[in-house]
């Protein structure tokens, strides 16, 4: 499988797709850092920069997946939600553009969970310019559901909100994933969607206690949460412990034999190692083993580190006292399933040693989950291979 990666960030495709056979074909990204990235791990890639320059009928036939996350700024609350009236919304209609003058066999498109009720219908508007029709199309209900399939004259679309904390990772991070596929191709319904069974991911009975949002407002006195807002990258460990006995989060969902224990400890009760790295990203081999023993981190990566909690005027502190603290971009590489040190380069004069955080914080919390797009990407091999096994029949 060959593949064009447009707003490519640091290239959580690629990480996830090397081991599943996949090969770039080129990567189009323009902010600095996250370009230093990818010229440090794919010297041999070509960047093409702003997507929007690119001629995508110069790569058709080359290309058999158009893979992109677009900036979701304009579809969050820190973006203000400005939708299509923000130059990133329209990226969204770039990526359309390029997805019909390449023609790939598979699409797949991410982004947060806001653009699905977004003022402009920028979701509606992304489904008819990917579909082949004429004009944006509207939700039954006034939002869209945060699962569905459309079948245009053009290409057939399935989307799907998926949670990172379903795949391994200690973190709740809903995106929506949008996978389309030319008419007479493959099935994208087969890519998202799983049939024949019960889910793997209801949630276990529990006994009666707070919502693990709300142990979180209580521990750092804020309101409620905000998972598009960055939030200086806190950890509370001492939360981990309530939310032993907390609800799972409404709305979300993950692949079929997801894990999700009941524990009632966890080493020395506190969340973290003498040395300060959190029991729960310890190794990433061992992260799900970890969950099942230890529970599930609260909170998201964002673009500025590990958001915890909504209090944003919070900003670089540190309350060790507290028990509240900043990741290391190490834990937050190992939060989105990354290898370690993988944005840990020499940057600006500086060696790798001495990379700053701060880039390696918005590289990584405006980067996609690995786990999660490897397990999409294993779905598309397999309805690839049962589209051709459907052709030669």
């Amino acid at each position: 499988m060959r593949y064009l990666s447009v707003c490519s960030g640091i290239e959580a495709a690629s990480v996830a797709w090397a081991p599943l056979g996949f090969s770039p074909v080129a990567f189009a990204e323009v902010e600095p850092f996250p370009c230093a990235v990818l010229a440090r791990h794919y010297p041999d890639v070509p960047n093409l920069g702003d997507m929007t320059m690119i001629d995508g009928s110069s790569l058709r036939g080359r290309v058999h997946v158009l893979v992109g996350g677009t900036p979701c700024q304009s579809f969050s609350v820190a973006g203000l939600r400005r939708g299509l009236d923000d130059e990133r919304g329209n990226l969204a209609l770039e990526f359309a553009r390029l997805a019909d003058e390449c023609n790939p066999a598979f699409i797949v498109w991410e982004n947060v969970p806001g653009v699905l009720s977004d003022r402009g219908n920028a979701f509606g508007c992304l489904l008819a310019a990917l579909a082949g029709e004429n004009a944006p199309l509207l939700p039954p209900g006034g939002r869209w559901t945060d699962a569905g399939y459309v079948l245009g004259p053009g290409r057939t679309i399935a989307w799907r909100i998926l949670d990172a904390q379903y795949f391994g990772l200690a973190q709740r991070r809903r995106r929506v994933f949008l996978v389309a596929c030319p008419c007479g191709g493959a099935d994208p319904r087969k890519v998202l969607f799983e049939f024949g069974g019960l889910r793997r991911d209801t949630p276990p009975s529990r006994e009666k206690g707070q919502d693990i949002t709300q142990a979180l407002a209580r521990s750092l006195g804020t309101g409620g949460p905000d998972d598009n807002r960055a939030q200086g990258g806190f950890y509370v460990p001492q939360i981990v412990e309530q939310a032993m006995s907390c609800k799972w989060s409404k709305g979300t969902s993950g692949p079929a034999g997801a894990v999700r224990e009941n524990p009632q400890s966890g080493p020395q009760g506190r969340g973290y190692r003498e040395d300060g790295i959190s029991y729960t990203l310890e190794a990433r081999a061992e992260v799900q083993a970890i969950l099942s023993q230890y529970g599930s981190i609260a909170g998201s990566l964002t673009s500025e580190g590990y958001d915890s909690s909504p209090c944003a005027d919070r900003g670089q502190t540190m309350l060790l006292d507290a028990r509240v603290r900043r990741l290391t971009p190490l834990e937050c590489e190992r939060l989105q399933g990354f290898p370690d040190h993988y944005t840990r380069i020499a940057w600006r004069g500086k060696s790798a040693e001495n990379c700053p955080d701060a880039p390696r914080y918005k590289a990584l919390g405006n980067s996609m989950a690995v786990p999660v797009m490897r397990w999409i990407g294993k779905r598309i091999l397999m309805a690839d291979k049962l589209m051709s096994a459907s052709v030669e029949v």
